[in-house]
């Protein structure tokens, strides 16, 4: 591991003159692994988890996590368990239980692909050195996407809770030089194309400072389901977050998001939308399910991906929807 230097911040005032090559530490989960593979090097890492980024809380808008809270925590929280069960559930299939209780809600959003050939320094790789190539695309991709992939990537987003954040149209609040904004989920992380690089909207010096989930109506079912090689602690092959309102035995709205097969966390509107008006039926989802991969590209050993993905959401929208 290369030589750094390390210091702790205690104000938002201290982290907006931040600037790259030096980093931001929380959890740490992430970080130190790509600090002992040398995949970072940032010089300097700067430690925030004094500030005052915690709480849960629900208001008449909806849900509010500061980005320091824990996974763990997060999960266990009545608000969140008994209101937002699909983020609880996400929660709950990521990681180990050791790692949740030290992993922050804002890291887990900003956590790195898991992809072999971005964590291996050796390697070619646009993610992590642009203009060097994407030996993915014709070597082992097994584990990668199938969606929102391009000519210079095709690794996937490793996040579960980003799926359900997505799923239920959450924003991210950020703070930075030039003030705060909010950013919906939705478009805050971006795709390859050209520039694998950039994965996100934040700035340089930007910090995650809560994350806001909509309020869902009272009639409103939700659940996460995720496919991987092994119960515990391992990433998605397939996951799906659906998020159901029900009027009577007809679907009102429905929001769907995937993960483990896209360069993002993906976001459905189509499938979502074939439900509504419907009454759920095996059939009804099956025909919604088969509209997911669209425009979706396989590789060499992840086609697989597209079937999984299909009968993954199935799986998710019978369990919400309590279809025998």
């Amino acid at each position: 591991m290369s030589p750094i230097q390390f210091q702790t911040i205690g104000s938002l005032a201290e982290a907006e003159a931040v600037r790259p090559p030096a980093s931001f530490i929380a959890g740490g989960t992430n970080v130190v692994d790509l600090l002992k593979l040398e995949v970072l090097k940032p010089g300097t890492l700067v430690s925030i988890t004094p500030l005052p980024l915690r709480g849960i809380d629900e208001k008449g808008d909806g849900l509010r996590i500061g980005a320091l809270e824990t996974m763990s925590a997060v999960a266990a929280h009545p608000l969140v368990a008994s209101g937002y069960p699909v983020i609880a559930q996400a929660l709950l299939q990521s990681a180990s239980a050791q790692l949740r209780n030290m992993a922050s809600m804002g890291g887990n959003l900003l956590q790195r692909t898991r992809c072999g050939y971005f964590r291996d320094v050796n390697s070619g790789c646009n993610k992590r050195v642009p203009g060097t190539g994407c030996p993915a695309i014709h070597g082992a991709n097994r584990m990668l996407a199938i969606l929102g992939t391009s000519p210079h990537c095709i690794a996937t987003n490793p996040s579960d809770l980003a799926v359900a954040l997505v799923a239920l149209d959450a924003a991210v609040a950020v703070r930075g030089q030039d003030g705060s904004r909010s950013i919906r989920l939705r478009e805050f992380y971006l795709e390859p194309g050209d520039t694998p690089d950039r994965e996100n909207q934040l700035r340089p010096g930007e910090l995650i400072t809560e994350i806001r989930v909509p309020r869902l109506a009272p009639n409103t079912r939700s659940a996460y389901v995720k496919v991987r090689d092994r119960a515990s602690y391992e990433f998605a092959l397939s996951s799906a977050a659906v998020a159901l309102t029900m009027d009577g035995d007809r679907v009102q709205k429905a929001e769907v998001a995937a993960g483990g097969v896209g360069t993002k966390p993906w976001w459905l509107p189509r499938v979502g939308d074939a439900l509504v008006g419907k009454t759920l039926s095996l059939d009804t989802v099956e025909a919604a399910a088969r509209l997911s991969s669209e425009n979706s590209q396989r590789y060499s050993d992840n086609g697989f991906k597209v079937e999984m993905l299909q009968r993954t959401l199935v799986r998710a929208l019978c369990v919400t929807g309590g279809i025998a």
